[in-house]
């Protein structure tokens, strides 16, 4: 059952939204866009859990769309002046070392910090100061396919640890005072235990996370010879076919920056939404700007994809994964779903989704074009 409102107009947007329930691709989801505060596209579907149907308010975890929340504290405190692109981490962060490392370096997936060497498990990675202090002990990783790599999880470390030295908060809270509560967001990074209720179930399709683009996950043998490759997605292994730790209470509860943010759609494009029409009240529309300007442009060739990233937002490239505007920005999470800005339309969308899918994945794609075309 598929349930929402539409604006007139964009009739289109919920056809695209059913077309992906017909034709098997999804088991619940929810798709909103907002302009200023005219909600445009509000819908949701299917079953949030096995006998449970999406509500309303049902609440998904999105994976590194966390990234982009994260990236919105970071320029907020850029525009107040408490860090710099072009400084130090370690002027802020003392215990940090490594002054060659910038704050734009972190932002921008080019510290050479993009896993942990240090052995690390499962827990260890539910205790974000636990992580913190394993980074400020950990030198720059050597291998040259560092220099510009997806960092999955140490990103929101990184960031929230230097979040905390110049606020005194963390970042989860400083999210939740600075920006959820005064905007009446539904957004979490820890999620209060009353509202657990109201989270989704996380699915897989059997391999997900074990084949990726059609290239099957490395044998233990293999990453033994490839450190980097271990150092960054098995120290832990992030993914496989037992999702029961991306769904436990545990990680709900605890501040995971880079990829632990929980919240409605609705509500992820509503903060979009702010950044589209200029970022008050959070911020100079000259922040915003700075925040979509290219820090870093290359192949990831660990990851074999070109990566383009500004102050922590993915911008877009040849894939066009923000829609057909080439001024879109936000950040995707793992298994499909997409957040994110259209500045000239002043635009903000979230799609979210709780089928994870590798690979060729059509669903985001078609709403994202489906709203463009019914704006034009």
């Amino acid at each position: 059952m598929l349930d929402g409102l539409v604006a007139p107009g964009l009739e289109p947007v919920r056809e695209a939204f059913a077309q992906n329930f017909t034709e098997g691709l999804e088991i619940g989801a929810a798709f909103s866009a907002w302009r200023g505060g005219e909600k445009l596209v509000d819908l949701w579907g299917g079953d949030a859990a096995t006998g449970r149907p999406w509500q309303e308010g049902s609440l998904q975890l999105i994976y590194s769309g966390s990234k982009g929340l994260t990236a919105i504290c970071m320029l907020m405190l850029l525009d107040r002046g408490l860090i710099a692109l072009d400084a130090p981490v370690s002027r802020y962060w003392p215990a940090f070392g490594k002054p060659e490392i910038e704050v734009r370096h972190i932002l921008s997936h080019t510290s050479r910090l993009a896993g942990i060497e240090e052995p690390t498990s499962w827990e260890d990675l539910l205790d974000d100061r636990l992580m913190a202090r394993k980074l400020e002990r950990q030198r720059p990783l050597g291998d040259p396919r560092a220099a510009l790599t997806y960092h999955p999880v140490t990103y929101g470390w990184l960031c929230g640890e230097l979040l905390r030295q110049v606020d005194g908060r963390s970042l989860g809270r400083f999210f939740a005072e600075e920006i959820a509560g005064p905007l009446g967001l539904e957004i979490w990074f820890g999620l209060p235990e009353a509202e657990e209720q109201r989270v989704t179930t996380l699915y897989g399709d059997g391999v997900w996370g074990h084949v990726s683009k059609n290239v099957i996950i490395p044998t233990p043998a293999e990453l033994a010879e490839d450190p980097l490759q271990t150092a960054i997605w098995y120290n832990p292994p992030l993914f496989g076919p037992d999702f029961g730790k991306w769904n436990a209470r545990s990680l709900h509860a605890v501040e995971m920056p880079g990829a632990g943010a929980i919240g409605t759609a609705r509500s992820i494009a509503q903060l979009y939404a702010v950044l589209a029409a200029g970022g008050a009240p959070l911020m100079r529309p000259e922040t915003v700007v700075l925040g979509r300007q290219t820090l870093s442009d290359g192949m990831d060739v660990l990851n074999s994809e070109r990566r383009r990233f500004g102050a922590g937002f993915n911008l877009q490239i040849e894939t066009m994964q923000f829609g057909p505007p080439h001024d879109g920005f936000g950040h995707g999470g793992a298994g499909g779903s997409v957040h994110g800005a259209w500045p000239a339309e002043g635009v903000g969308f979230s799609y979210a989704m709780n089928r994870l899918i590798d690979g060729d994945d059509p669903r985001a794609d078609r709403l994202l074009a489906a709203l463009h075309a019914a704006l034009a």
